[in-house]
């Protein structure tokens, strides 16, 4: 049974979902955008007798404050801290990362801080390479990053945060559309309807032009460390690409590497499948 709680995390309200025995290996979910743990809710049920499993939602998305952006600074370093402290928080000496979209960026530099505790990563459409960022999509965000202007702030929130856009988010790369349930994408939709939500939306996509530059230190983590690392990537996705997923052969020689037939949220129709390639993966790790 998923238990539904929150914590208060440097003075926020930080929601988060919770199953499985604690005595159990955690593995700790980490949503993309716009999404929140909520794109969790079949994974978790498929893993809660394996895992203890947590999944939150970061400030600003799902049930967790949300503060203006001028009162929070919505970037990838503060979701990253917030993170942390719910790790504190919760008293986890170790766990599994599963990241996704967002949950790169963020997961990265949780595990990059405490590397001793990571015991293993499920890497899921979650970028870690210039490759995995062609023009063909990330050009308009490029524009934002050189001119974060009012004009393409807008031109930005239209692309990617109207329903239209949210619909292809969940749909594009997908085999059969009548298998997305829209519930997921009608969620998001009325979170950034919120006021002042896309404009906190907006402040963390500009703030993603400092991941590219942290791309040596992650692949420097993944050489040294290497952790034992499962890569379950939407091969179809527009978002990043499959370009991005093959560059991580190059750091991780033992990656164990799947490409599925589906998009950017892959697991709102391969749920079951992601789901048999971790209980395969963690079971067959020493311990």
């Amino acid at each position: 049974m998923t238990h539904y709680r929150t914590a208060d995390i440097d003075g926020l309200s930080i929601f988060y979902r919770e199953a499985g025995d604690p005595r159990l290996p955690t593995i700790l979910l980490l949503h993309g955008f716009p999404a929140s743990s909520f794109m969790y809710r079949e994974l978790i049920d498929r893993l809660a007798d394996r895992f203890h499993v947590i999944a939150p939602d970061y400030p600003g998305f799902g049930h967790s404050a949300a503060p203006s952006h001028t009162e929070f600074d919505y970037t990838f370093d503060r979701l990253a801290d917030v993170v942390d402290g719910l790790v504190d928080h919760l008293d986890l000496p170790s766990y599994a990362l599963y990241m996704q979209d967002f949950g790169g960026p963020v997961g990265f530099r949780v595990a990059t801080r405490r590397p001793e505790r990571v015991s293993f990563l499920v890497v899921q459409n979650a970028n870690a390479y210039e490759e995995g960022l062609p023009d063909s999509f990330w050009g308009a965000i490029r524009d934002l990053w050189h001119d974060p202007s009012g004009t393409n702030r807008a031109k930005i929130a239209e692309a990617g945060m109207s329903p239209a856009a949210l619909e292809w988010n969940y749909t594009h790369g997908v085999a059969d559309v009548e298998r997305i349930s829209p519930d997921s994408r009608l969620l998001q939709e009325a979170l950034l309807n919120r006021p002042g939500n896309k404009d906190a939306m907006l402040d963390l996509l500009y703030d993603y032009r400092t991941n590219p530059a942290l791309y040596p230190e992650w692949q420097e983590y993944l050489r040294t460390s290497r952790p034992p690392t499962l890569l379950v990537w939407g091969k179809n996705d527009v978002v990043f690409p499959e370009s991005g997923a093959h560059p991580f052969k190059r750091d991780l020689p033992d990656v164990d590497f799947n490409l599925l037939d589906t998009g950017h949220f892959a697991l709102e129709d391969h749920c079951e499948q992601i789901a048999a390639h971790i209980r395969r993966f963690a079971a067959a790790l020493p311990g």
